[in-house]
Order: C-alpha cells, then sequence, then structure tokens
C-alpha cells in the first residue's frame, strides 16, 4: 500500500533552525537516490507520524510531494529519535522503484510460549530484526517466529528464518537472534552452590590425610 505525504523545500539547515522547524511541528528531513540530488525538505511532524504507523510501519511505500510538484516514490531509510522523548527528530527519505529491490530492516514476530521458560527460563532478543533485499511490494510487515519448541540453551540463526519468496536476508546466516537462558541470578546461585561443594570436597580431603609428623612418629 502507498500512502502520500505532502513535503516542502527552502528550509534553513542547521542545528538551531531545525530546532525552532520543530516547535512549529514540522520535522526537518532530506530525500535522495539515483535520480535526485540530496534536498532538504521538511514535513509535517502528524503527518509523518500517520504515514510511518500504518501496518507497513517504517518500510511503507512513500509517495512524497514536495512542494505540490510530482511526486515521488520513497522510503523512510533512517529515521533519528529524541533520545528521552522519542520524538522523530530527522529523517532521510531515500528514492525507491516498484521494478528494482531494495534492501529494508524488518521486525521479528516472535509468538509461541517456548518450553525453556515454562522451565524457569528467559528469552533474550540479540537481534529485534533482520535485514532483507526485495522488491518494495514484496517486504514483509514482519517476520513470524514460533519459538514454542526453544528450550534453554536453544539459539534462532537467521538461517532459521521461515523461507518468503520473493525476499533474501542479507544479514549473516550465522547470526544469532534470539535465545533462550537462565536467569542471571539463577546462574549466580548454581555458581555459589558448585563453589560451595568444591569447598567442602577439599576441606574432607583435608581431614582424610595424617599430619607429616604423626605419620613419621608411627614409623
Amino acid at each position: 500500500m502507498e500512502v502520500t505525504l505532502r513535503a516542502e523545500t527552502g528550509r534553513t539547515q542547521g542545528s538551531r533552525p531545525s530546532r525552532r522547524l520543530r516547535r512549529t511541528g514540522q520535522v526537518p528531513a532530506v530525500v535522495y537516490g539515483k535520480d535526485i540530488e540530496a534536498q532538504a525538505i521538511a514535513v509535517d511532524g502528524r503527518e509523518l507520524h500517520g504515514v510511518l504507523h500504518t501496518e507497513a510501519g517504517l518500510n511503507a511505500l512513500i509517495n512524497l510531494e514536495v512542494d505540490g510538484a510530482k511526486k515521488r516514490l520513497t522510503m523512510a531509510k533512517v529515521v533519528d529519535r529524541h533520545p528521552v522523548r522519542g520524538e522523530i527528530t530527522h529523517v532521510d527519505f531515500v528514492t525507491i522503484s516498484l521494478t528494482e529491490k531494495t534492501r529494508a530492516e524488518v521486525m521479528l514476530d516472535l509468538q509461541g510460549d517456548p518450553i525453556g521458560v515454562r522451565e524457569g527460563g528467559i528469552i533474550e532478543t540479540i537481534n529485534n530484526s533482520v535485514l532483507v533485499e526485495a522488491l518494495p511490494t514484496d517486504i514483509p510487515t514482519s517476520i513470524v517466529i514460533d519459538v514454542t519448541d526453544l528450550n534453554i540453551g536453544d539459539t534462532v540463526r537467521v538461517s532459521d528464518l521461515p523461507v518468503i519468496e520473493g525476499v533474501e536476508y542479507v544479514d549473516d546466516l550465522d547470526e544469532p537472534l534470539i535465545t533462550v537462558v537462565l536467569p542471571a541470578a539463577e546462574i549466580a546461585a548454581e555458581e555459589e552452590l558448585e563453589e560451595g561443594e568444591e569447598l567442602e570436597e577439599g576441606a574432607e580431603g583435608e581431614e582424610g590425610e595424617a599430619p607429616e609428623d604423626e605419620e613419621s612418629g608411627d614409623r
């Protein structure tokens, strides 16, 4: 699904002008691609929020209408956010073609209740997204991973992801994504128990040995 977003040129670049622009509800951005030089633009913050919160999320196909001119099909490749408030502070739009493959980050959708979690483990997310290459219309909104059969110590790697027609995984196939591990507190408790057992075994060994001078006296 394609959505339309209006944009305006003529904004002054720089940190201070960008802050002033944001106070008016606008978001500074830039659009670039094979057929266009980098161009500084501004988009309405509310409209941008709506565009990036469709079912397609950040991988939405955006018809960028700059100054009311001919629309350019783009995707939001880089979205900067405020570290505390989380609001969007800047966006890079890249022009795309429906007939050419492009790369995009796709979020993972974990489904199921892992066996390892029911046995006391926890799910540790190493990467919550994966890089794919596909035609813009073939990019999935998310990639579903069934984690039901994961035991403690099991790991899901890129190579374990489902095959999706027209979609190629770009990341290293051995790259870990999800794993089920014991909680840190439980691991620490087990280590303390093992250390205690080793100390007890060592003490028993020492008690069983006769002192050297006593052994000499018996001879």
